[in-house]
């Protein structure tokens, strides 16, 4: 049993709540201000910082206000505005002007296999300014069997009829 709290814990700096507040968690507590952070934007919904171990300039942690180890755990209106916010940060930081080779990765990784370090759900905002900095993605690709790509969709699309 985990110490899950739902509307109990409200944010110190804002007061607003935190959904499914855990006390053990690292985010939780940045998020309620019991740990320090460099904080940037904050919605009602979501909380954003400055990584503390950047892999580039402006390496930045966009936190949905609710605790949950896995994206599928996070309710919908927790989600809603981290696009927006990622969106806003690619145009502050002038990294959606490609002609200079600049560019950003958003990332967000679900289980200790994927990467995932805090059990929290949370995305990376990667500037990369060059070749050197920032992440750097291997694509293992391979060119799929038609067939088999046919029968999967088959499959994704019945489930989804019953996971809606």
């Amino acid at each position: 049993m985990t110490n899950l709290t739902r509307k109990q814990q409200y944010n110190k700096m804002s007061n607003t709540p935190i959904v499914y507040y855990n006390p053990d968690c690292t985010f939780c507590k940045l998020i309620n201000g019991d740990i320090p952070s460099y904080k940037l934007i904050e919605t009602q919904y979501s909380y954003s910082f400055l990584d503390i171990h950047p892999i580039a300039e402006a390496h930045i942690v966009i936190v949905p206000k609710y605790h949950g180890k896995y994206l599928h755990n996070i309710s919908d209106q927790y989600l809603v505005d981290i696009l927006p916010i990622a969106k806003r940060f690619a145009k502050t930081l002038r990294l959606q002007e490609d002609e200079n080779g600049m560019g950003y990765n958003l990332l967000q990784n679900n289980g200790r296999i994927s990467g995932q370090v805090v059990d929290h759900v949370h995305f990376h905002f990667i500037p990369k300014r060059d070749r050197e900095t920032g992440l750097r993605i291997g694509w293992p690709a391979k060119t799929a069997d038609k067939d088999t790509l046919k029968e999967l969709q088959k499959h994704i699309m019945d489930s989804l009829e019953g996971n809606a």
